[in-house]
């Protein structure tokens, strides 16, 4: 998992929660179902069966892969439209380009992420470059849905290339987890996603046997993705892992434990934190369209039809 790493934790920020704090309890523990996307590669719904209220004002996530391709087999996605919310392309391993109607676009590898803001819509397509189409290999990534409040729904679109090596490294007390904030804050440290609605993304790798509690807002929900290995996910430590989400209660800090031995894929406990400020707005979803009513469904749809969400660059076409 060649997602931007340090040798020496030790060196980082440290990140501690404060004494007497409440800490939030492991409420529900769900497995993602498995499924296809785009033009036939394998992903894992991981927010699938899970109330929109405790999501809040994140709609979906899809782990991509992990999967190591045969030569001739990555596969990606054609182009389609968005509107009305934001895309978040986190790969982890391997290569994926972008590209939309708006100028945006890119290529993204280990550890890079595309953010990519819809909002009054757009045409894009990713695909994996020719050169792994020819040879094949390993590729695992996340693709996170963020809401956008009615404000923003029709904002102009933009596109965000944050490479790997400006994610922001921190680590906990004792140095055994490494956390890689995306997005967001943590403990007074910000990561360099900027972001339309208030939201933290953490990628941590936390070592066999190491536990890791961190601050979080009060006014957050919070939910954890396991990417890959076993561990635990509260003071009650309910058991979870690769492909399964857990959905925490309300308090002020979050704490994750990685089990004392992992699989032979991974040497730490990969998961993905998240945590956002939720809209309570009506949400009204449709394939690649996300608003408020059911008549701004329908005219993401026409504006679809007619041209107006933009159109596939001539070079591309």
């Amino acid at each position: 998992m060649p997602a931007v790493t340090v040798e020496n934790p030790l060196i980082l920020p440290r990140v501690s929660a404060p004494v007497g704090a409440r800490p939030r309890p492991a409420r529900a523990v769900s497995t993602a179902p498995s499924g296809f996307e785009g033009e036939g590669f394998p992903v894992r719904r991981a927010f699938a069966g899970i109330d929109y209220r405790h999501l809040d004002p994140f709609i979906m996530m899809d782990q991509m892969g992990e999967v190591d391709y045969e030569a001739g087999e990555p596969k990606g996605t054609p182009w389609h439209p968005h509107r009305g919310f934001e895309t978040v392309t986190y790969i982890i391993d391997g290569t994926f380009i972008h590209q939309d109607s708006h100028g945006g676009g890119g290529t993204i590898t280990n550890g890079d992420t595309q953010w990519m803001t819809a909002g009054s819509g757009l045409l894009h397509i990713e695909t994996p470059p020719e050169e792994l189409v020819m040879s094949g290999g390993l590729f695992h990534g996340l693709q996170l849905w963020v809401n956008l409040p009615a404000r923003a729904k029709m904002t102009d679109p933009r596109y965000q290339d944050i490479r790997g090596g400006s994610v922001k490294l921190l680590t906990s007390g004792d140095g055994g987890a490494l956390l890689r904030v995306i997005a967001g804050e943590l403990d007074g440290h910000e990561g360099p996603g900027i972001t339309h609605t208030p939201i933290t993304m953490i990628h941590a790798s936390v070592s066999p046997g190491a536990e890791v509690t961190l601050p979080w807002r009060q006014d957050f929900n919070a939910l954890a993705y396991g990417l890959a290995g076993q561990g635990y996910a509260g003071a009650e430590s309910r058991p979870f892992g690769m492909g399964q989400a857990v959905v925490f209660g309300d308090g002020d800090t979050l704490t994750v434990r990685a089990a004392e031995s992992q699989d032979s894929r991974s040497a730490n406990f990969e998961l993905v934190l998240l945590g956002g400020l939720p809209i309570r707005e009506p949400m009204m979803h449709y394939g690649p369209f996300v608003m408020n009513t059911h008549a701004e469904l329908a005219q993401a749809f026409e504006d679809f039809q007619a041209g107006r969400l933009g159109t596939v660059p001539a070079e591309a076409a």
